[in-house]
């Protein structure tokens, strides 16, 4: 008896078109993946993904990287970064932004004086010590990464904050 599909992805199917599913994959990846891998995710054949990742590359949405496996794809991060700043620009006022940003200037400035560390880097170097056990490791490897978060995302603040007006500007205004 052939396995069946679950039902999430047979709605999923049914729902979103497979450029929709093999876009939605892509721009979830963390790390470039075989066009092969993203069918089998999108549940498309490798062909058709190979065609909507063409069309993602037009688009400036993926970007290809060839190199010993083969061509691989994963998120253009220039597409990436821009989609999360008109996120945060998206209903929040310019002092909402600022204020994230203090907020977030206050996390790293408790993770740097709780763990006496002024990079992610020193606490993932701590981590892989000697004599550190699995479970302080773990935290430290954690920290590490939502300080990295943290920081990136201070970054995209400061990008919507040093250009609010120019971003939000009437768009109308701008054919004339």
């Amino acid at each position: 008896m052939p396995d069946e599909e679950p039902d999430w992805k047979r709605t999923w199917k049914e729902n979103a078109s497979a450029f929709d599913r093999v876009k939605s994959v892509t721009m979830m990846l963390t790390e470039p993946q075989p066009a092969s891998w993203i069918a089998e995710e999108a549940t498309v054949s490798p062909t058709t993904a190979r065609d909507h990742l063409r069309r993602l590359i037009e688009l400036g949405g993926a970007t290809p990287v060839d190199g010993d496996g083969g061509r691989r794809y994963y998120p253009d991060p220039l597409y990436t970064r821009l989609r999360d700043i008109r996120g945060l620009l998206d209903g929040s006022t310019k002092r909402q932004l600022s204020e994230r940003a203090v907020e977030l200037k206050r996390e790293i400035a408790a993770w740097n004086d709780e763990y006496d560390a002024d990079t992610p880097d020193a606490l993932r170097e701590r981590a892989a010590a000697d004599g550190v056990g699995a479970d302080e490791a773990y935290e430290l490897v954690r920290t590490a990464s939502d300080w990295e978060l943290a920081r990136y995302r201070l970054s995209l603040l400061k990008n919507a904050i040093e250009n609010y007006e120019l971003w939000n500007a009437d768009r109308t205004s701008i054919a004339r």
